[in-house]
C-alpha cells in the first residue's frame, strides 16, 4: 500500500505532467467499412489564440500513426505557443495495393482520394465541436508530413475547386492556411488550377526529394506537382505563400516539423491571425541540417 505522502507526490507529478503536455482527449470522428477513425486533441498550455492546427501524419500511405512521439513533441511546442493541435487517423490506401505498371496511377489516386475524404470527415467533426474544443471555425490550419502533406495540399485543392469530395463541407468554408512538409498535388486534369483562391500556404521541401517530387511528374492529363511548380502557380496568380527550399536535401524535410516550429508560428501569425498578404521565398543551405539515408528514398524502395 502506498503511503499518503508518496501518493500525494505521485498525484502532483501527474498533474504537473498534464499541465506541461497539455490536456489530451481522443474522439471517434468517422466509421468506415474497414475501420473506425479517431483524432487526438492537444489543448494549448499558453494563452489560447483560438487557432487549430489539424495535422496529418506521413508514411507513404502504407504506414504511420497519429500519435507518434515526434508528432507529440510538435504538438507540445505548438501548445506552448497557444495553438490547439489535432492529429488524425486516415485510411492507408497503398497498403497492399498494386503498384506495378499502369496500376500505379490508379492506386495512388485512390489512396489520396480516401485520405482526403477522411480529412474532410475530421474537419466536419471539428467544425461541429469547435466551441467546446476552444478554437474558431475560421482558424483551422492544415499541416501534413509526406503523405500527410500530399493529403492537406490535395484537400485544399479539392475544396477550392468544390469537387464532389468537398461537398460534405459547408459551401462558405475555407481552411485558414496550409503547411506542407514535402507534399505535392495529384491532378487528373493537367496543370493545377484553383477555381477559388487557395489558403495561404507554407511549402517546405528538399530540392532533391525523389519520393514526393519537388518538381513534377506528368503523364498525359495526369500530373503530380511538387513545391516548385506549385509556388510558380501561386506567384503567377498572386496567392499568398511562404516557401523554404532546402538545397541538396531530399525527403528529410518531411520530418522537420520540430525544427521548423518558429517558421510555422511566424507563418500562422502573419497569414492567419493577422491576415496579412505575404509572398516569401527562401533557399536554405544550412550545414547543420545533415542528410539522412532515408532522405534519398525513392518510391521504388517502398512499393
Amino acid at each position: 500500500m502506498l503511503r499518503r505522502p508518496f501518493f500525494v507526490f505521485l498525484l502532483l507529478m501527474v498533474l504537473a505532467a498534464t499541465q506541461l503536455l497539455g490536456q489530451t482527449a481522443t474522439y471517434e470522428f468517422a466509421k468506415r467499412d474497414t475501420c473506425n477513425l479517431y483524432l487526438d486533441v492537444y489543448q494549448p498550455t499558453a494563452k489560447n489564440n483560438h487557432c487549430c492546427v489539424l495535422f496529418v501524419f506521413g508514411g507513404g500511405f502504407v504506414m504511420g500513426e497519429r500519435d507518434h512521439k515526434e508528432y507529440k513533441e510538435f504538438a507540445r511546442q505548438l501548445n506552448e505557443l497557444g495553438y490547439t493541435f489535432v492529429s488524425i487517423d486516415y485510411r492507408l490506401g497503398l497498403k497492399g495495393a498494386n503498384m506495378k505498371g499502369a496500376h500505379v496511377i490508379n492506386s495512388l489516386h485512390h489512396a489520396i482520394e480516401i485520405a482526403v475524404e477522411d480529412l474532410f470527415s475530421a474537419t466536419e467533426y471539428l467544425l461541429q465541436h469547435a466551441d467546446e474544443l476552444g478554437f474558431d471555425r475560421d482558424k483551422i490550419v492544415l499541416c501534413g508530413s509526406s503523405a500527410g502533406a500530399i493529403t492537406v495540399l490535395q484537400g485544399d485543392y479539392e475544396l477550392c475547386n468544390r469537387t464532389e469530395l468537398a461537398k460534405r463541407l459547408p459551401a462558405d468554408f475555407h481552411y485558414a492556411g496550409v503547411m506542407s512538409f514535402a507534399g505535392a498535388i495529384f491532378s487528373t486534369h493537367g496543370a493545377v488550377k484553383y477555381r477559388e483562391n487557395p489558403a495561404p500556404t507554407l511549402f517546405l521541401q528538399g530540392t532533391c526529394d525523389h519520393l514526393v517530387p519537388y518538381k513534377s511528374i506528368r503523364f498525359a492529363n495526369y500530373g503530380f506537382f511538387g513545391t516548385k511548380p506549385l509556388v510558380k502557380r501561386f506567384e503567377k496568380f498572386n496567392y499568398p505563400y511562404m516557401v523554404r527550399r532546402y538545397e541538396d536535401l531530399g525527403h528529410e524535410i518531411a520530418a522537420a516539423m520540430n525544427q521548423e516550429v518558429e517558421t510555422c508560428d511566424y507563418f500562422i501569425r502573419r497569414c492567419v491571425l493577422k491576415k496579412e498578404w505575404l509572398q516569401s521565398d527562401a533557399t536554405i543551405n544550412d550545414p547543420a541540417i545533415r542528410p539522412h539515408k532515408w532522405g534519398k528514398v525513392r518510391a521504388s524502395d517502398i512499393y
